[in-house]
Order: structure tokens, then sequence, then C-alpha cells
């Protein structure tokens, strides 16, 4: 049966060997599939891309900043976590303890055109996930590769709040 609350949550994605930091507090939907798996669903605050390719991309810029719509698919095995923006860009990340996911990232132009996908390799080093009955605090670790370039060691942190 296909429960859901809703609770305030903290999404964060650090890097322990870049200068890469990002948080979103926000209110997120719980919905429980199952005994052990969840979906969550919360609202991201929009990039702030400047429509014309003519403008300067300046993050503060409030030009295009829609909101996106960020998804977990969560288990104590595995996260697949996907982000719909504003039709500019959107990612999909797979993660599994112990096994190398696929990241995939596409970028889209006005044109429908023009679409560029880039496929990224993600090594998943640990995944922990707390809380029961429902999900509390997931701890992801997880390296990301370009074919033999290692693109840096990333830890993704969700706390939801009850």
């Amino acid at each position: 049966m296909l429960t859901h609350h809703r609770k305030p949550v903290c999404l964060s994605l650090v890097s322990t060997d870049l200068p890469i930091w990002s948080v979103v507090e926000t209110s997120a939907t719980l919905y429980q599939k199952d005994r052990l798996r969840f979906h969550l669903l919360l609202t991201e605050p929009g990039l702030g891309i400047p429509e014309s390719s003519d403008a300067p991309a300046i993050a503060s810029d409030p030009i295009n900043s829609h909101p996106r719509l960020l998804w977990l698919e969560i288990s104590p095995h595995r996260v697949i976590m996907t982000m719909q923006g504003n039709g500019k860009l959107s990612y999909r990340h797979f993660w599994e303890r112990g096994v190398y996911g696929l990241s995939r990232y596409w970028l889209n132009n006005d044109s429908l055109q023009t679409n560029w996908q880039l496929r990224l390799r993600n090594f998943t080093r640990s995944l922990v996930l707390t809380g029961y009955p429902l999900p509390e605090h997931l701890r992801l670790e997880y390296d990301l590769w370009s074919e033999k370039v290692q693109l840096g060691r990333y830890v993704l942190n969700l706390e939801i709040h009850h």
C-alpha cells in the first residue's frame, strides 16, 4: 500500500577534494512503496540560467530561475536520483553499494534539434540508510569518473526530519 508523508528535509552534496558544496532545505513528500523502499519528491530552487544565450550566465540572475523537481528512489542497497528542470538541464544518477553506476546529464537548447548528453560513471563506496519504519538519514559516498579520469569524491547527505 502506498502511503505518503510531508516532511522537512536537508539535502547536501559536498566534494571532499574539490570546492563544490550545495545544500537544499525544503519540504518533501515521502512515499513508502513497501517496507524498505521509498520515493522522495522535493523542489529545488532554479539555477538562474538566462533565457538568452547572448546574456551572461550569472548564477544570481533571477531570469529563468524556475524550480526543479528532484525525485529520489531510496532503498538500503540502491539510490536513484532524477532531476527535471526547466528544460535546460536534467540529470539522473544511479548508485548501488560497491558497483559502478551511471550518472547522466542532459543539456538542452531552446531548439528541439540540439540536445547534448554527458555520461559519466560513479563508484559507490558507501551507502547507509538509517531510520525505521521511515528513513531518517541517508549518506552516500561515491567517486565520479570520466573514462579513466577521476572527477572527484563526493558525499550526498539526506536528513529527513520527523
